[in-house]
């Protein structure tokens, strides 16, 4: 038994069984030794219980009777965990030896980080970006900072960055025990974003360390015509949920512009399913704007920064 700090390493899984080798053992093999894997499984009808059962009998599992998405997943991992920070983990990455101990050492040295945020690499192309943590614009845009950018050492130093993808985002424990979980009414898509909003607001930051590295197959078991639902209701919830008046007297205008304009590329790509889908999801999130503005009024309550340091955060329109 070590003494270290334990970190706790949710992988949310339906049907994965196909990534989940490569993943668990990258994990089996990290240099620091104090770190609890917990597999939450979506009701998957294939082999992956069967498989993390024979060949990973030192991961945990958490079965669940339906797919409760990511946000599900996540939670029931995040309560079955032990651990002082909690990683959510893609099935379909494979992370650096040293990402772990990457991890803890940033925790470490940053007592007012609440998240830290890992240098993601295109699985297939390790040679190019997908995140070097996330940003949020001021017209209400979420993006992967330095997306699709071929990585030479332009994103190799620590900086703050507004969040960390979910699909390798660490938390420190005591910032969840303030400010709650992943909203489960996401279900799937922004729900990270959606988190570091709440952090930002009570003036927890996001730390981006290059030395935490992860391999990620994109859209490997995610994405097309669910994705393109699920982004365009969960931007609107995340707006309506976080967002600050002030910020929204200020701009406002460029946030509903930006949302047209969405809705206006999905209408003249119509013939298009992941076009329809993006729709119907701009329409659920409008649907349910009272029930997001209900939630509003307790986060809002919960801010402790001020309106001109979150301001700062943000980035102009991409």
């Amino acid at each position: 038994m070590t003494d270290q700090v334990l970190i706790s390493v949710i992988i949310p899984n339906w049907n994965g069984a196909r990534f989940l080798p490569t993943c668990l053992d990258a994990l089996e093999s990290q240099t620091y030794p104090a770190v609890e894997v917990i597999i939450v499984d979506n009701a998957s009808h294939d082999e992956s219980m069967a498989l993390v059962k024979a060949r990973y009998p030192r991961v945990k599992t958490v079965e669940l009777p339906e797919n409760r998405g990511f946000t599900g997943a996540c939670n029931a991992g995040i309560e079955a965990a032990s651990g002082n920070y909690i990683a959510l983990l893609n099935n379909d990455t494979e992370v650096d030896a040293g990402w772990a101990a990457a991890l803890i050492d940033a925790f470490d040295r940053h007592p007012e980080i609440g998240i830290v945020a890992s240098k993601m690499l295109l699985f297939d192309r390790r040679d190019h970006i997908h995140t070097a943590g996330d940003y949020f614009t001021i017209d209400g845009r979420a993006g992967n900072r330095g997306v699709w950018q071929k990585d030479e050492g332009q994103f190799d130093q620590e900086d703050y960055v507004f969040s960390a993808c979910g699909g390798s985002s660490v938390y420190r424990r005591t910032m969840l025990d303030q400010i709650g979980l992943l909203d489960d009414d996401f279900f799937f898509s922004l729900e990270d974003i959606d988190l570091a909003w709440r952090a930002q607001l009570t003036g927890w930051r996001c730390l981006y360390t290059p030395k935490a590295i992860v391999y990620h197959h994109l859209s490997a078991t995610g994405g097309g015509v669910t994705a393109s639902y699920y982004d365009g209701r969960n931007l609107i919830f995340t707006l309506v949920k976080n967002y600050p008046a002030a910020l929204w007297r200020k701009y406002g205008g460029l946030v509903v512009k930006a949302q047209l304009k969405l809705a206006v590329e999905a209408l003249r790509a119509w013939r298009g399913a992941a076009a329809r889908a993006r729709l119907r999801g701009m329409w659920a999130g409008i649907r349910q704007l009272p029930r997001m503005w209900r939630k509003r009024r307790a986060i809002q309550q919960m801010r402790t920064v001020s309106v001109e340091s979150l301001e700062a955060l943000l980035w102009p329109p991409q």
